[in-house]
């Protein structure tokens, strides 16, 4: 197994590796993001109503302005790691797009060098160039719905948040 995994990410060339390692951290981060929501986020969430209702007072400018705090903070929270999620996702067929001019520019070489006989080795040029811009788009699309997922959490829990610091008390 060790072995054709290898063998296929030396088909793919270096731009290859580079967009697997992209990929493991964008996931990474992606389950750092959902762990968080299952085990962290509740701990941050009761906090946040203690304090809120610790309060003996919650109509003041003064008790809003501590309200939106609170929910600053805990969106800070909620969205940290977000933005570089969605750059990595953008990435991710840019990557995919070097290396299909690093494949093509292979072929070029074998086509200088040769003359354009060698179909051989002007196939490999061309696998070198079509797997890398497959594995972005395929490493772009699983990010887009991992990112749809965390973000859609992300939003709902904000919306949880300011639903329960509530003013009529």
């Amino acid at each position: 197994m060790y072995e054709v995994l290898m063998g296929f990410m030396d088909k793919g060339g270096p731009v290859l590796w580079l967009i697997a390692v992209l990929l493991f951290v964008m996931w990474m981060l992606l389950f750092e993001r959902i762990c968080y929501f299952k085990l962290g986020w509740k701990g941050d969430v009761a906090r946040a109503i203690g304090t809120w209702e610790g309060r003996s007072e919650r109509k003041s400018w003064n008790a809003h302005q501590i309200r939106e705090k609170l929910i600053s903070e805990c969106r800070i929270q909620i969205n940290q790691y977000l933005p570089v999620i969605k750059t990595l996702v953008a990435l991710c067929p840019l990557f995919g797009l070097l290396g299909t001019v690093w494949g093509m520019i292979e072929v070029f070489n074998v086509m200088a060098v040769t003359g354009g006989g060698d179909a051989k080795s002007m196939a490999g040029g061309v696998q070198q160039a079509t797997i890398p811009t497959m594995a972005g788009m395929v490493a772009a699309l699983s990010g887009v719905f991992g990112n749809t997922y965390v973000t859609r959490i992300a939003q709902r829990e904000t919306e949880f948040l300011q639903d329960n610091l509530t003013t009529d008390h």
